[in-house]
């Protein structure tokens, strides 16, 4: 019974490839955006299924381009540093100190996790911030609120380089300031310019909610921008969403074909969404 069962289970992986292939076709040579953050970072298993998708993407000819956030990471060790906090209309006050703590965390401690976790799984990934040959120039998003910037200019040349390479760059959202100032930009508005900037076929916002609900709280499969403007303007589309889907409205305009809010929390998320009729989440697109 037990090699029965497991017969079934190999024929069924089989079935599974089978079907993905259509898809696999579909992407090859495309450009991916992976928004990465949210409870995965912090556990070891979900890091390592993660960064195994991601090897898998890369196998199978899409590139795959990760921006990560750290927020979590970055308050326990402003904690540990006993570093306090100013807060302006409910958004922490980024001064030189902090500044100082976010690069340190972002572009060293989570970067290199990432990109060891990769590496891991017999992919060749590199890490790097906005910094990196001006990859991402800011303006200051709200003075008011200090080092914190607002995408203004996105040179994807280096990117280019190392995917030409097939090396999976892994990228801190920082970015420099006009007078060469460090500025810390919001990890999913990086992620939406980034993914701009390379004219991405795709950009996956991974959250810690299954997508885009409507007021009945199911989640809405497939929207257009005026959808999401409509929904906005009701009230549907509130608190934590709003900012990921003025991302995703941001990085269409800007040339991206499609954005997908989905659980990056759901095991394979990446996979399922790309490689399967199903896919998961919510996806944003033009009307047709």
């Amino acid at each position: 019974m037990k090699a029965q069962n497991m017969n079934r289970d190999w024929i069924a992986s089989a079935q599974t490839l089978s079907k993905a292939l259509p898809y696999m076709q579909r992407y090859d040579g495309a450009t991916v955006v992976i928004k990465f953050g949210g409870n995965a970072m912090g556990d070891d298993s979900a890091m390592a299924s993660f960064a195994r998708d991601i090897v898998l993407l890369r196998q199978v000819g899409i590139n795959p381009v990760v921006v990560h956030g750290g927020g979590p990471m970055i308050n326990e060790m402003l904690d540990r540093l006993d570093i306090k906090s100013e807060f302006v209309r409910g958004k922490r006050v980024t001064d030189a100190a902090t500044v100082e703590v976010v690069e340190m965390v972002l572009s060293g401690l989570v970067n290199k996790r990432i990109v060891q976790a990769i590496n891991a799984e017999g992919g060749r990934a590199a890490g790097l911030s906005g910094k990196d040959a001006n990859l991402m120039i800011c303006d200051q998003a709200e003075p008011e609120l200090g080092f914190v910037g607002q995408p203004a200019e996105v040179d994807p040349s280096l990117l280019k380089t190392l995917m030409d390479g097939e090396v999976i760059p892994v990228i801190a959202p920082l970015g420099i300031g006009r007078d060469g100032e460090t500025l810390n930009v919001n990890g999913d508005t990086a992620a939406g310019a980034i993914a701009a900037g390379l004219d991405a076929d795709r950009l996956l916002l991974l959250t810690d909610v299954s997508g885009v609900k409507n007021s009945d709280g199911d989640v809405l499969t497939e929207l257009t921008p005026d959808q999401i403007r409509t929904l906005t303007n009701d009230g549907v589309i509130a608190g934590g969403m709003i900012p990921k889907t003025e991302t995703a409205l941001m990085a269409i305009e800007g040339g991206v074909r499609a954005v997908v809010i989905l659980d990056g929390r759901a095991p394979n998320a990446c996979l399922l969404e790309l490689f399967t009729e199903h896919g998961a989440g919510s996806l944003i697109r033009p009307a047709r």
